[in-house]
């Protein structure tokens, strides 16, 4: 990752992804950074693919925990069998959006459908965590899935976007947000321009596919600019592009995140981890015979 001397044309800083391996499946890590650990209130954030798997393989996130954030799930490619210890159990697709609020506790799991894996899985797509506020990070856990057809699109001269959660460009995704959010899939039209919303005072601009040119500066694929709080930008695409627009308004103050737990309190992920050891977080329904171990240390 690299930081501007010399900031270009409201370009804070540019994030340069990590690769992280999920047991056999590939991520790029963008967050949290050196710089900038949380965007608005996004704390977490891996771009999945684009991953094509062999016949007969798939991707399979075991049984695991989380306290005090709410994960998002978004798919641009492929999909994905969501279960949780709520009970639910829900196909994602391409523009769906997985809403899942971790509250006080709840433990889910991701894999590959088995008819995903007879065709060969084909998968790309974002997953972040949102970290909540601190009235609410003992809240009940929740599970809310959004088709596409539900999120409100927003065109513009060669640009779509869809609103996936919180506000911009003068419309309101239904996503339960709990604290003002930016969350904007943006595709763009060779050359085409694009105003960053700016009514949120942390913003970033994440590539999933394409170039695009900020000012002087050139952003490919997988890449993240954080913005300048309150500057004008605009982005204008190179060739076909695809866009994650992120932020929001900061938190109500620190956050500390240990392996899959987010609090304000340190006290409370020491006490959510004894909890998954000694399985207090309860079963998976449909998925019980396997979990993530807490790691050592």
């Amino acid at each position: 990752m690299t930081f501007e001397k010399h900031p270009t044309a409201g370009v804070l800083q540019v994030i340069e992804p990590r690769p992280r391996d999920l047991g056999g499946f590939s991520v790029r890590r963008l967050l949290p950074a050196a710089g900038s650990r949380m965007i608005g209130p996004f704390i977490f954030l891996d771009h999945m693919g684009p991953a094509a798997m062999p016949r007969g393989t798939g991707v399979d996130v075991r049984p695991h925990p989380h306290i005090a954030l709410a994960t998002v799930t978004y798919l641009f490619e492929g999909e994905l069998i969501h279960r949780d210890t709520l009970g639910s159990e829900r196909a994602i697709h391409p523009g769906d959006v997985n809403w899942m609020l971790a509250g006080r506790g709840i433990a889910h799991s991701e894999r590959s459908s088995p008819e995903d894996r007879a065709r060969g899985v084909r998968l790309h797509g974002i997953q972040s965590w949102v970290a909540l506020p601190t009235a609410h990070e003992e809240d009940a856990p929740a599970f809310a899935h959004h088709p596409a057809r539900t999120l409100p699109r927003v065109t513009r001269d060669g640009v779509e976007l869809t609103v996936v959660a919180g506000t911009a460009y003068g419309a309101e995704s239904p996503v339960g947000v709990l604290s003002p959010t930016l969350y904007v899939d943006a595709r763009l039209e060779p050359g085409a321009r694009l105003p960053v919303d700016g009514t949120h005072p942390q913003r970033a601009v994440q590539v999933a596919e394409g170039f695009v040119q900020i000012g002087s500066r050139r952003l490919g694929p997988g890449v993240m600019a954080v913005l300048r709080p309150g500057a004008e930008v605009e982005i204008q695409a190179d060739g076909p592009a695809r866009l994650m627009l992120l932020g929001g308004a900061p938190l109500d103050g620190e956050r500390h995140i240990w392996w899959n737990f987010v609090s304000s309190s340190k006290e409370r992920i020491e006490r959510a981890k004894d909890d998954w050891r000694n399985g207090r977080f309860g079963k998976v329904p449909g998925d019980e015979k396997e979990f993530i171990p807490l790691p050592e240390g």
